[in-house]
């Protein structure tokens, strides 16, 4: 029980110590409407299309996943990490530019790409009706990006073993996994990425046992058989533009549409988890859901980060000084 404690502990003051390196406001006195300019830029564009919501959010989760959370996925280039596979989909970009060169008309050379796209993603999701939180900013933009680096994104493909690598090597237990996992309740994904759980599950012609069979009927409707792959579907077929607790309802009730979702179900530990969060659609179990996705939100954009002399501020995201 002293080595679970101690261990315990020791991951714990990690995780301040890391959170420690950046700190709320930073921006206060040397860019005083940053935050307020990132705001108002994530807006005009979801105001225009709220589809651009979760693609913030994935951009910044893509983000952090390779190399810290330092915006190098919005470097261009033919090898970096924007280009690889993993990566197919990816948009937000313009926000970000947008916002970065207000800010640099304001204040040259003082927030990063990296705390944009944080705050951001932050902004995405309470306008889609999720919680807000204070973001921890002071993080510097890496200098570098490479698409072979990028192989260790979570996969829809990957089983509960594998996934729970993948965010363990980035200091994030099951808990965080399922709760963060939770901001497919206003995703989207591309038939192609799922149909072969509709027709050709284990190369035989079957479907995948786990699909609620009147889910799958919906779902053949709308990814037929060799049709468009590049669809796009709502990973959350009940409330698609609404942050809520709606998407862990359908991994519960055999409904999700990637397999990597689905299989939160099969293993118990993070079962459990969904099962926490899945009671219904409203009322306090939804209102859980919001405290902890802040949390893990948090913990999430305070990974691998850039601060103090490392790394540069951009002048523009998309490519270094």
């Amino acid at each position: 029980m002293g080595d679970i404690w101690l261990g315990s502990l020791t991951i714990f003051m990690t995780i301040m110590v890391v959170q420690g390196q950046l700190k709320t406001g930073f921006y206060s006195s040397s860019c005083p409407n940053a935050e307020a300019t990132v705001r108002s830029t994530v807006e005009s564009y979801f105001n225009k299309d709220p589809t651009i919501a979760p693609g913030l959010l994935r951009l910044h989760f893509h983000d952090c996943f390779v190399q810290g959370c330092d915006g190098s996925v919005l470097i261009q280039g033919s090898s970096a990490e924007r280009n690889a596979f993993p990566n197919t989909g990816l948009r937000g970009f313009e926000v970000i530019e947008d916002a970065k060169s207000q800010l640099e008309a304001k204040c040259p050379g003082v927030v990063s790409c990296a705390d944009i796209l944080a705050l951001a993603a932050r902004d995405a999701v309470d306008l889609s009706d999720g919680p807000s939180w204070s973001v921890p900013t002071g993080r510097r933009d890496g200098r570098i990006s490479l698409s072979s680096q990028a192989s260790n994104l979570p996969s829809p493909l990957d089983p509960i073993s594998v996934q729970r690598k993948k965010f363990s090597d980035k200091g994030l237990d099951d808990h965080d996994l399922v709760t963060l996992v939770g901001a497919h309740t206003i995703g989207q994904t591309e038939c192609r990425f799922f149909s072969y759980r509709l027709y050709n599950f284990t190369t035989t012609g079957n479907s995948d046992p786990t699909i609620n069979q009147d889910f799958l009927d919906q779902l053949q409707a709308l990814c037929p058989n060799k049709g468009d792959g590049l669809k796009k579907v709502s990973l959350d077929q009940d409330t698609p533009a609404k942050f809520d607790v709606s998407f862990f309802k359908n991994v519960r009730d055999g409904n999700a549409i990637l397999e990597s979702d689905q299989r939160l179900w099969g293993d118990p530990d993070t079962q459990s988890i969904v099962q926490k969060y899945a009671g219904n659609i409203r009322g306090l179990l939804g209102l859980r859901f919001d405290y902890e996705f802040k949390k893990a939100m948090v913990k999430l954009s305070s990974v691998e980060v850039k601060t103090g002399t490392q790394g540069e501020i951009r002048r523009v995201c998309s490519k270094v000084n």
